[in-house]
């Protein structure tokens, strides 16, 4: 296991830190509200002691690994930062997603930004506030990104973020909690995967149609919470399943053929609610975490085969990121 720093994102009670693989934590929100709720955090691609936070107090940078936080000067007052993008080849592009609903571009590491042109839904009767829950980018093309909306459904950009427009018809449920993309060969449509509150979906035409793959028959619940995938092997993905949000438990799958066929990964025991986070990171790609959003955290160091329930337990969990010593 190389020497790493894992980084836990919390609702009241601020950012957390590791610096020994997870045997021990500390409070790491200097320059920053202590009891702040982070649900989003992502490493700079290329500068790992670089990462960026979205709390309900807008956009913050660190660039001593979280020994200390600047406030960026982001248009965001008002809004909660729900998530982030930053664009692998060109990190000083960020996009950020709000609630309620907004997404947001920056061309210089955060310095200044634009609100991008989209028509999103804001208000929803059961959360009062839509959120943009995540972003995602095609591996081929800069300029192709996609995001998903609870509940709006996905919306996709052609212009690297600043405009974009809704899509998707044949959704299992509008309320979309996470995307990825999958591979594919000589030059066919991106194929998508997005995970709902009901059903785990597939697009094969760039997100223009989705199916249903009634996951609820080879997984223990039909609810989905997240997606990743080990670094340099897209057609490998981790699901977060779980009873219910927040749920009273939850199991990670596993596919290794782009989703066609699902198993559930081994786990000491099923977590004490939801999957809600993975974390992932090139320097590693064996080394990846996961966490529950009622407070478990857990390792894998065989690629998401099999998982370690780290001893320290936090009280929800919205955001996780690990990357290596600079």
């Amino acid at each position: 296991m190389i020497a790493h720093r894992l980084y836990v994102g919390t609702i009241g009670e601020g950012m957390f830190r590791s610096l020994d693989g997870g045997e021990s934590f500390r409070r790491a929100c200097e320059g920053m509200f202590v009891e702040c709720h982070v649900r989003a955090l992502a490493v700079h691609p290329k500068q790992p002691a670089t990462l960026y936070l979205g709390s309900e107090l807008g956009l913050f940078i660190s660039r001593n690994g979280a020994d200390s936080w600047t406030k960026l000067p982001a248009p965001l007052d008002g809004l909660q930062v729900w998530s982030l993008w930053i664009a692998p080849e060109r990190p000083e592009v960020l996009i950020v997603g709000t609630c309620p609903s907004g997404l947001f571009r920056s061309d210089d590491g955060g310095r200044t930004w634009s609100e991008a042109t989209a028509k999103l839904e804001r208000e929803c009767p059961r959360l009062m506030w839509t959120r943009v829950t995540c972003i995602v980018g095609a591996p081929d093309d800069p300029n192709v990104l996609w995001a998903g909306v609870e509940i709006d459904g996905v919306h996709q950009s052609r212009d690297g973020g600043r405009t974009w427009q809704a899509i998707g018809s044949g959704l299992s449920s509008r309320d979309i909690h996470a995307l990825v993309v999958l591979p594919t060969q000589g030059g066919r449509p991106h194929r998508l995967l997005a995970a709902t509150n009901n059903d785990l979906n597939l697009s094969e035409d760039d997100g223009a149609t989705w199916r249903p793959l009634q996951i609820g028959q080879t997984m223990p619940w039909s609810y989905c919470r997240t997606l990743t995938q080990p670094c340099g092997r897209p057609q490998e993905i981790l699901l977060g399943n779980g009873d219910f949000p927040p749920g009273t438990a939850g199991v990670i799958g596993r596919s290794l053929d782009g989703g066609r066929s699902w198993r559930s990964a081994d786990m000491p025991s099923r977590a004490n609610s939801t999957i809600w986070n993975f974390a992932v990171h090139p320097a590693d790609p064996q080394m990846i975490y996961a966490s529950s959003v009622s407070g478990q955290v857990y390792r894998s160091l065989d690629g998401g085969a099999s998982w370690q329930r780290l001893q320290r337990e936090f009280g929800e969990i919205r955001s996780l990121a690990w990357a290596p010593e600079a």
